[in-house]
């Protein structure tokens, strides 16, 4: 806020342009690309912001946080679409997928 001065418009947005405005859902596509191709053993073709809208439902409900919680958090008229789109099981994969993490993101010694 304070680099963009008098330009600063506040919306409440959790993810914006540096002026406070709203992302062009075509610039965050590209720079998400970006990032992913910078990630060993990620395509970027495999990946795209909506996978991570899905990862944070189905971390939450792993979680155990209610399900009336995680619609409103992503901005869901009911639980419907919440859990029958995002909601993904995490438990039977857990494991695998931590130590997948473990070998792409190696800890510093």
């Amino acid at each position: 806020m304070a680099i963009a001065g008098d330009r600063w418009r506040h919306h409440n947005l959790v993810f914006c342009t540096s002026v406070g405005t709203e992302l062009d859902a075509a610039n965050v596509r590209r720079d998400f690309r970006r990032v992913v191709n910078r990630t060993p053993g990620l395509n970027a073709a495999d990946w795209t912001p909506l996978e991570l809208r899905h990862s944070f439902v189905s971390l939450l409900s792993a979680q155990c946080v209610s399900i009336e919680q995680i619609s409103q958090l992503v901005g869901h008229k009911s639980t419907q679409v919440t859990e029958t789109v995002y909601r993904h099981e995490l438990r039977p994969v857990l494991t695998e997928g931590a130590e997948a993490m473990d070998g792409i993101l190696p800890r510093k010694r």
